[in-house]
């Protein structure tokens, strides 16, 4: 496999939906252990108590990125014995409820996103306050320390958008577009901050609506319509990566599509040409060691990354890379 550019250490450690609920009999509850065991194609690798962790997420419906961080979270409960619930709201006080509710059930782990820190800082001093240890992921890592959490899983987004604006000089690019599918997410601002702090040339902002791909796609064909310099198209997230190219395609443009995060299309768009480079965040990685740093903490005690993040990435992924991942982006596992 290519060797990835990497600008970030990584770090490893080894409504609610129920992955399992509870049985009457013993049997019973052997038998439903068995069954999501089988489904995420492991077992438990070890006899700690049965514990139960929710993930709280800010994803929307739909969001391929966020059932790849849900599975590894899921591959990673089998293997800790634990009883994995999961649960999501793209809306930031419906979020803050549903770690309410999980505050509620008296669950023993919670992992959570902050794209919106503020609505959330309430219900986990709630947490806090019950004694549930929290780990937050993937976003809200200038406020995870400071709202209680033991550590933060994800990259850092600034690092990330820097990592970009770099990437963008080396290919001698002149003028950006930042698209921004989600307003108010604290990450997505870091994101395109990060990149104008690094990159030699222009950078402008590009405000969507990211429910609505038609819309998206329309926004970003009249700008590159409007503005025949721009040179390179940066969407924050892979689905938004597809729907840039058409864009181009129909604008009659020559810029660059590049995006943050990875699927299969991305990888595929890698492969073609279609797609300059990607940021990998590795989401799999997200809630897979998430869950494994909770369940650290309850069976030893142990913290990860003397109160830093850990660091999923960035790393960038190119035409290079493409085939040694694009097995990987088809299993759903980046």
């Amino acid at each position: 496999m290519a060797r990835f550019r990497t600008w970030a250490g990584i770090a490893l450690a080894g409504a609610l939906t129920v992955s399992a609920a509870g049985c009457s009999s013993t049997g019973g509850k052997r038998a439903e252990d068995a069954r999501a065991a089988a489904a995420a194609q492991g077992r438990a690798a070890v006899n700690t108590p049965r514990w139960t962790f929710a993930m709280i997420t800010h994803s929307g419906d739909g969001d391929s990125f966020w059932d790849i961080v849900q599975s590894g979270a899921e591959q990673a409960a089998v293997k800790d014995n634990v009883d994995f619930l999961y649960s999501h709201d793209d809306e930031a006080q419906q979020q803050a409820q549903l770690v309410d509710a999980a505050v509620d059930k008296k669950v023993d782990g919670i992992i959570v996103t902050l794209a919106k820190p503020d609505a959330l800082k309430a219900a986990l001093a709630r947490a806090r306050k019950a004694g549930i240890p929290v780990v937050t992921v993937n976003s809200g890592s200038a406020e995870s320390q400071r709202f209680g959490a033991l550590t933060h899983v994800g990259q850092d987004e600034s690092v990330a958008g820097e990592a970009v604006g770099d990437e963008l000089n080396e290919r001698g690019r002149k003028k950006v577009l930042c698209v921004l599918h989600e307003q108010g997410n604290v990450g997505h601002e870091q994101r395109c901050a990060g990149v104008r702090k690094t990159f030699d040339g222009d950078v402008q902002s590009l405000y969507v609506n990211g429910t609505n791909m038609p819309d998206v796609q329309s926004a970003i064909e009249a700008k590159l319509q409007s503005d025949a310099s721009v040179d390179a198209v940066v969407t924050l997230g892979a689905p938004y990566a597809d729907t840039a190219a058409k864009a181009k395609q129909d604008a009659g443009s020559s810029a660059e599509i590049d995006t943050f995060d990875l699927n299969a299309k991305v990888a595929a768009g890698l492969k073609s040409g279609r797609l300059g480079f990607a940021v990998d965040q590795q989401p799999y990685l997200q809630g897979y060691e998430a869950v494994d740093l909770l369940w650290l903490y309850r069976y030893n005690s142990d913290v990860l990354g003397g109160g830093r993040p850990v660091l999923t990435g960035p790393q960038i992924v190119t035409k290079d890379d493409a085939a040694a991942l694009e097995e990987y982006t088809k299993r759903g596992t980046r």
